[in-house]
C-alpha cells in the first residue's frame, strides 16, 4: 500500500529504496527558500543499522505490513530455538544466528514477540525486565565493602551477571534485557 510521505508516523514500517525500515524519528522541514523536505531516522529491520535520510515531500512510499506475534519459548534443539504461537499453538524454529545476544535471556515459558514480514523473521522482542533464579554465586569477600561492591552470579540460563554482595544462591533477581545488567531483587 502506497502512502504519501506526509502521512508517516513514528514507529511505522515502510519500504523505501528497497529496504524494510522502521521510522524512529522524522521531521518536516520547510526552509525559508526552496521546497519543503522530510528528514527521517530509519532503522533497517534486516541489518539493524540506523541511517538519517532526507526526502522530498512529493514522493510516495510503500507501507510494509509487519506482523507481531506473541510467542512462548519452549526449548532449544541444537542450533535452533523452538517457540510456540500463543494463539494457534503452531511451533516455530528460529536459528541461533537470528537471536544473537538474546539467547542468554531465554528461559522456558518466556513470553516474547516475534516480528515477521511476509513469512521472514526480522526481529525478536524480549520483555524489558525478566525474573531469573541465581543458580551459582561466589561468596562476598570479607572486608570488601567499597562503594557498589559486586560479585558474579550465574542465572538459570547460564548467563553471568554482576550483582550486589548480598545476593545469595537460590534468590530471584530481575535483569534488564536491554543492557544485561542486574535491576533488582524479584
Amino acid at each position: 500500500m502506497n502512502i504519501n510521505i506526509n502521512d508517516i508516523k513514528n514507529g511505522m514500517t515502510i519500504i523505501i529504496d528497497g529496504k524494510l525500515c522502521l521510522i524512529e524519528e522524522f521531521q518536516h522541514v520547510k526552509p525559508g527558500k526552496g521546497a519543503a523536505f522530510m528528514k527521517m531516522k530509519l532503522r533497517n529491520l534486516r541489518t539493524g543499522s540506523l541511517v538519517e535520510e532526507t526526502y522530498n515531500t512529493n514522493i510516495k512510499i510503500e507501507r510494509a505490513r509487519v506482523d507481531r506475534l506473541p510467542m512462548q519459548y519452549l526449548y532449544s534443539m541444537g542450533d535452533s530455538y523452538v517457540f510456540m504461537n500463543n494463539e494457534t499453538y503452531d511451533q516455530l524454529e528460529i536459528p541461533a544466528e537470528k537471536l544473537q545476544d538474546q539467547i542468554k535471556f531465554l528461559k522456558e515459558g518466556l513470553e516474547i514477540t516475534i516480528t515477521m514480514y511476509e513469512g521472514e523473521i526480522i526481529g525478536v522482542t524480549l520483555p524489558e525486565k525478566i525474573e531469573y533464579e541465581v543458580v551459582e554465586t561466589t561468596d562476598a569477600v570479607k572486608g570488601n565493602t567499597t562503594n557498589n561492591a559486586q560479585k558474579d552470579a550465574t542465572i538459570e540460563t547460564g548467563y553471568v551477571v554482576k550483582v550486589p554482595l548480598f545476593i545469595a544462591q537460590g534468590e530471584k533477581i530481575i535483569i534488564s534485557t536491554s543492557d544485561g545488567k542486574y535491576a533488582g531483587r524479584a
